[in-house]
């Protein structure tokens, strides 16, 4: 059986479904990062020749609208950096006509205030966060397999993210209405900033579905050709 060439890890299964690929060919995270380093580990052992980390992201720094594209060179988690591909990351950038080529931040929970966000911003010089490109950087340079990342921000760095957005992700990646449903029945002041944020969140997936239009099968890489 032919090995998959580019494997591509999300958080949301939203946006592994936004991508399109066969199932061994993707992997959301969710809220479960063990079970997201055990499934790519499995994925680079058996013959992943490329990674990409795909989805939305928060943003950091003031002005950068739902919709802004990020393809990073780097990607900072705490006091490590790991570099992006960067042939791979400019054939994206060309294939989609833009792309914020500024860090990524990688970060274990959700961001829910702008303070947290603008302090990220400056401790790091990222202008975006997620929770998935560090671990995926970190596996993929162990491996020695070429990494890049593609996020579209959702929630900017001026807008805080109310209780209910903040529990709405099982660890398989989908979505958990119960808890949202709980939390708003116990705060139902936040019903206007969660119906933001999915205004938001669905700007955001409409740049992320065109962008994986652009790309291409193979999510815009090419494997070098022998030295």
């Amino acid at each position: 059986m032919a090995r998959p060439t580019v494997v591509v890890v999300t958080g949301l299964l939203a946006e592994a479904r936004a991508v399109g690929l066969p199932l061994d060919r993707t992997i959301a995270g969710g809220a479960d990062p063990v079970r997201l380093e055990a499934e790519l580990g499995r994925a680079l052992s058996e013959g992943a020749q490329a990674v990409l980390s795909f989805g939305l992201a928060a943003g950091l720094q003031e002005g950068r609208g739902p919709g802004t594209l990020v393809i990073p060179v780097e990607i900072v988690s705490g006091d490590e950096h790991y570099p992006t591909d960067p042939r791979w990351s400019a054939q994206m950038r060309a294939a989609v006509g833009e792309g914020d080529s500024q860090p990524i931040v990688g970060v274990d929970a959700p961001l829910l205030r702008p303070a947290d966000k603008s302090q990220l911003h400056r401790t790091t010089g990222a202008i975006a966060a997620d929770m998935e490109s560090h671990r995926v950087a970190r596996l993929a340079q162990r491996a020695g397999r070429p990494f890049a990342a593609l996020r579209v921000i959702s929630d900017p760095a001026e807008r805080s993210l109310p209780p209910a957005a903040a529990i709405g992700m099982k660890p398989d990646g989908s979505v958990n209405a119960l808890a949202v449903l709980l939390s708003l029945l116990h705060e139902p002041g936040q019903l206007p900033d969660l119906m933001r944020v999915a205004v938001e969140a669905r700007t955001a997936m409409r740049v992320l579905r065109r962008c994986r239009r652009a790309l291409g099968p193979e999510l815009g890489w090419t494997p070098r050709a022998p030295a």
